[in-house]
């Protein structure tokens, strides 16, 4: 049985891209990111395999999908 490749912080769990989150990597809270403001189709995160859900922020571009039908690259 394989086991799931790690989650990095700093990529999108959805593309793999950077996520380009203010959060990735520090360990205290920041005060502002482009993804505290971005709506994300529940679709979208539903989508995502259990073991990356709440891991990493996706990209500007995954977050900004609309809705499941829209494919990663």
């Amino acid at each position: 049985r394989q086991r799931a490749a790690a989650v990095s912080s700093a990529r999108c769990p959805r593309c793999g891209q950077s996520n380009t989150c203010a959060q990735a990597g520090q360990d205290e809270p920041v005060q502002d990111c482009w993804c505290f403001h971005v709506p994300i189709a529940p679709q979208v995160l539903e989508a995502l395999p259990a073991d990356a859900r709440d891991q990493a922020c996706l990209c500007p571009r995954c977050a900004s999908a609309q809705g499941a039908d829209a494919k990663p690259d």
